[in-house]
Parts: structure tokens; sequence; C-alpha cells
């Protein structure tokens, strides 16, 4: 089972750069999307339909910012909108998939780069994300989080980490919850495939970052300790160039 995170920085911009086509080719067997920056009834759901998937979506309330989505092979047992906090839920960042023995999550954390209330939003955000899915656990033990977490977990996922320790996305506090977070019984599945430096997932627009490679890796497939043995490989696409963000993905036994 392949499964397909991807960041899109708006679905519909993303359609006319190609996205069918690389999802023809791909074929994830199920596909998560972070900033869809769309109302279900913006979204062309034709050419998802004629490939085999289903699709999920859960907008913002606020027009064409954030969203999330899970477009599948694979029917779920269940769709479940949001997390049941309506501060988040307004904002579409949580959508979650329930199938035979497993779930899968679409998430897209807020970043908090526009300043210190955000930044506070984020901070707070971490930790009720947190206690949403390790209650989430009693029921379902086997957890597949996609998404943007927008966040460097480790030095080596992002450019010249000396210089962005003060950064959103970088920060001390931002990193030490993502190590409790690990040590909950989380696996950073690139990492378990992949120890090398230089491996990212975002690059900024500006100053010619992609082409220097100066990214960020804040896009991840994280899976619960139990389903460690059933990873196969994991992946980052750079070459693809949809959004400011790549594909990221796994291929898991089932």
């Amino acid at each position: 089972m392949k499964i397909v995170s991807y960041n899109l920085n708006g679905i519909r911009a993303a359609v006319t750069k190609g996205l069918y086509n690389w999802l023809k080719q791909e074929q994830p067997d199920i596909l998560c999307i972070q900033e869809t920056k769309a109302q279900p009834e913006q979204i062309d759901e034709v050419e998802f339909k004629r490939l085999g998937y289903k699709c999920y979506w859960f907008s913002a309330q606020k027009k064409g910012y954030s969203g999330t989505g899970i477009v599948t092979k694979i029917e779920p047992k269940h769709v479940e909108y949001g997390m049941g906090i309506e501060k988040y839920d307004d904002e579409g960042r949580v959508i979650r998939a329930d199938f035979d023995g497993y779930s899968v999550i679409s998430v897209y954390h807020p970043s908090g780069t526009s300043g210190d209330e955000r930044q506070a939003f984020k901070m707070q955000w971490l930790e009720d994300f947190t206690a949403y899915v390790e209650k989430l656990r009693k029921d379902f033990p086997k957890l597949i989080i996609n998404g943007d977490f927008n966040i460097c977990r480790l030095w080596i996922d992002i450019n010249h980490p000396e210089k962005h320790e003060e950064m959103s996305g970088f920060l001390p506090e931002e990193r030490e919850w993502f190590q409790r977070f690990v040590d909950l019984g989380y696996v950073d599945s690139f990492r378990e495939f992949c120890d090398e430096p230089n491996q990212y997932s975002w690059w900024s627009f500006r100053g010619g970052s992609y082409q220097k490679n100066l990214g960020w890796r804040i896009d991840y497939n994280m899976v619960t300790y139990n389903l460690k043995d059933q990873l196969r490989s994991a992946f980052i696409r750079p070459e693809l160039r949809f959004s400011d963000h790549c594909p990221v993905g796994i291929v898991i036994f089932d």
C-alpha cells in the first residue's frame, strides 16, 4: 500500500500544473492533501474519480485558506472531519479516514511565522493535537499521520540550521515537542530509511531556494511504532514542483 502526502498550496493551481498526470503515474492508494485553499464545490472530482479515487474534503470556513483532503482507492469505513475543537476545525486542519485495523490522518499544522499570536496558537495546537491522536489510539492503535507539520525535526532537516534557531518551524520548543511526540511511540518513516542531510520537502519561492536546495523538511509520514516493521520504503519527490512543497510518501505492507 502506497500512501503519499502533499501540501499543494492550492489544489486548483496544482491541477493546472499537471497534478492529475502525476497522480496517474504515481498511483498512490491513498493521497493526503493539505492546503487545498478551496471549498468542496470548487474542486472538480471528475478526473479523480476516473482514476479510481473517492474524495473527501475538509475546508476552512475562510475561503482560499488552509483545508485538507483524503483521496483514496480504498473505501474507508468512516471519515471524520475535524478533531472536535472549533478554533482548529474552522481552519479545516484535520481529516481522518478509518479503515479495517488502522486509521489515516491528513493534517496541516499551523504556521507561526506571522507573529507571536499565531506562534502561541501553534504551540497550543501541538498539545491539543497530541491529546487527540493519543485518545484516538485507544480505538485505532495503528495510526498513519501524514501532512505538513511546519516543523523541522532534526538539524539535518533544514539548511544551515545555525541560522534558523530563532525562526518558527525550527524553534527549540517546537523541536522539543516533536521529540516528545516521537517518544510517545511514533516513527518518522523517512528517517528509518535515510539519514542523509539535504533531504527537503519545502523551499521558499524567494532567492532561488529550490535551485540552491536551501530547503526545509516539514512534511512527514508518521506511523505508530507497531507499524514500523511493516514499512517497506519511504520517499521524497523533490523533482515535483506543483507547489512550494513536494510529495512525501511511504510504502507499507497492508
